[in-house]
């Protein structure tokens, strides 16, 4: 097992979160904010994690709350589940909180350790983890039926990549649930995922407040049959 205790005397400071999510009650710790950054060595930017996106895994997002929402209410139906650019992994926490079989994944070096610390926090199972990005091939990850993501499509190249990771591991019927605030690559991700054989809808969700500020958005569900 990773250890996922925290370095003696790390570089960043944290802050702990009480969150109520569908009557549940979750302690997340997350970075005290957005201006903190440690790599020691370049080890996040070697990942492809620039110094000015280093802290974005961190901290609590408005989509990422509105993501752990929609976890507390869906039908897992015994599919296996992955979240994907999962951070903090709060949907990931809400997930197996109520027994889904649920992987997170994320490129940044600190985010298993954040997940870890927190899903022992609030008294869970451990959750497994897949550090990786969207453009490596690992057929070790295996397939899984519904694939979730929160406001992760912040540049061009993203939306290409993880169209693509997705067909990878999706498996031949999937759904793919991803909360996105209005970023502008969401249609070209949109089209690609269509060129994968999903069909597409969305739906405007109404402005409302989270702890991480106001949330203003789309739901998008792509699905395909097979």
């Amino acid at each position: 097992m990773p250890d996922s205790s925290p370095p003696a005397d790390p570089g960043y400071r944290v802050r702990l979160q009480t969150l109520r999510i569908a009557g549940r009650e979750l302690r997340l710790e997350t970075l005290l904010d957005k201006q903190q950054f440690d790599d020691p060595g370049r080890a996040a930017e070697l990942l492809g994690v620039s110094p000015a996106q280093w802290s974005l895994f961190g901290n609590l997002w408005p989509a990422a709350f509105v993501l752990a929402e929609a976890m507390a209410t869906i039908e897992f139906r015994g599919r296996r589940v992955l979240e994907v650019g999962a951070g903090l992994g709060l949907a990931s926490l809400v997930a197996q909180s109520r027994g889904a079989d649920i992987t997170a994944s994320d490129i940044h070096p600190l985010s298993e350790r954040f997940l870890a610390g927190n899903t022992a926090r609030n008294q869970l199972l451990p959750i497994p983890f897949h550090r990786g990005g969207w453009g490596d091939v690992d057929p070790a990850l295996g397939r899984f039926a519904l694939i979730i993501a929160s406001e992760v499509l912040y540049e061009g190249g993203h939306a290409g990549l993880l169209s693509e990771f997705i067909a990878r591991h999706a498996e031949p019927s999937a759904e793919v649930l991803m909360v996105d605030p209005g970023r502008g690559h969401q249609n070209h991700f949109a089209r690609a995922m269509v060129l994968h054989g999903f069909a597409y809808r969305f739906e405007q969700l109404a402005v409302r407040p989270t702890p991480a500020g106001p949330f203003a958005g789309k739901l998008h569900t792509f699905r395909r049959d097979r």
